[in-house]
């Protein structure tokens, strides 16, 4: 038991006996001119519940401490971040302790399906990855993930496609362009409708192989090199192996493989809840 967790239990044995304490001696000494002995009940029931729950404390205190501190409506769990970005926004660093964790992952292309291949072929494929054992002398975790896009951006450029093909076709009208002109125009309309509904219907998933491999440091510069020098180790060992280039996820592409709102993007998510929405209604 830490020495913290031991404090926390003393102050909240010894906050709850003083509690119980004034409670009895308001009790015991308004007169019954101003407090019923009904009232003077309800505190000595009271004090003889705080009493309790303070010997109780001992051994409940992980129960307790919640339920006195819920009124906040918020428990701090850590106060340290988990991980942060570094400088060159290449990795996710960590610090446990005095030891800085620095994680890189990388994408790897993978053009081939285990379930289109001939059974030589399938051979050869596995032959491949189990030589993925032996890039590196550190751990390295191979992974593949899926995870549904962001459709968002994408769709709102097609719907400014609507709107400005819509336009035209407006201002042909009124020039009172040719009919050729005209049906190209309203063609246009259509294709870009039809695409917008397409695309918008579903769900699209993403499948994503890629690598991650971890460094430690003394200082958070030195976990980053590190890993980075770790990290280009892998990915000519991942070149030579598959004949592909694989490449080191940077920015906010690293938050998909540690965050789940970049896994399910919380508006993808609002756009198909209002869409099941409009189904029911209609």
């Amino acid at each position: 038991m830490g020495r913290s967790e031991m404090d926390n239990k003393i102050l909240t044995f010894l906050g709850l006996l003083f509690a119980s304490i004034i409670v009895l001696a308001i009790a015991i000494a308004l007169p019954v001119a101003i407090f019923p002995y009904f009232a003077k009940l309800i505190l000595l029931l009271i004090a003889m519940f705080l009493l309790v729950l303070g010997f109780s404390s001992r051994y409940y205190s992980y129960l307790i401490v919640p339920m006195l501190k819920q009124r906040s409506k918020h428990v701090v769990l850590d106060k340290e971040n988990t991980y942060w970005l570094s400088a060159s926004a290449d990795c996710i660093i960590r610090k446990v302790k005095d030891t800085f964790i620095a994680t890189v992952y990388i994408m790897i292309p993978v053009y081939r399906s285990a379930t289109e291949m001939q059974p030589e072929d399938k051979l050869d494929f596995a032959n491949q990855v189990s030589r993925l054992v032996g890039i590196s002398k550190d751990p390295v975790r191979y992974s593949t993930q899926m995870y549904v896009m962001d459709k968002d951006a994408y769709l709102q450029t097609i719907r400014d496609n609507v709107t400005a093909a819509e336009n035209a076709a407006e201002e042909l009208n009124q020039k009172g362009a040719p009919a050729t002109e005209i049906e190209r125009a309203k063609g246009k309309i259509a294709m870009w409708r039809n695409m917008l509904d397409t695309i918008s219907k579903g769900t699209s998933f993403e499948l994503v192989s890629y690598a991650s491999i971890s460094a430690t440091g003394t200082k958070e510069y030195e976990a980053v090199s590190a890993v980075q020098q770790k990290a280009r180790d892998v990915i000519s060992g991942v070149s030579t192996t598959f004949g592909v280039t694989p490449t080191t996820i940077t920015g906010e592409g690293i938050l998909k493989f540690v965050e789940p709102e970049h896994l399910i993007p919380v508006t993808t998510i609002s756009a198909q809840i209002n869409k099941n929405i409009e189904e029911q209604v209609i």
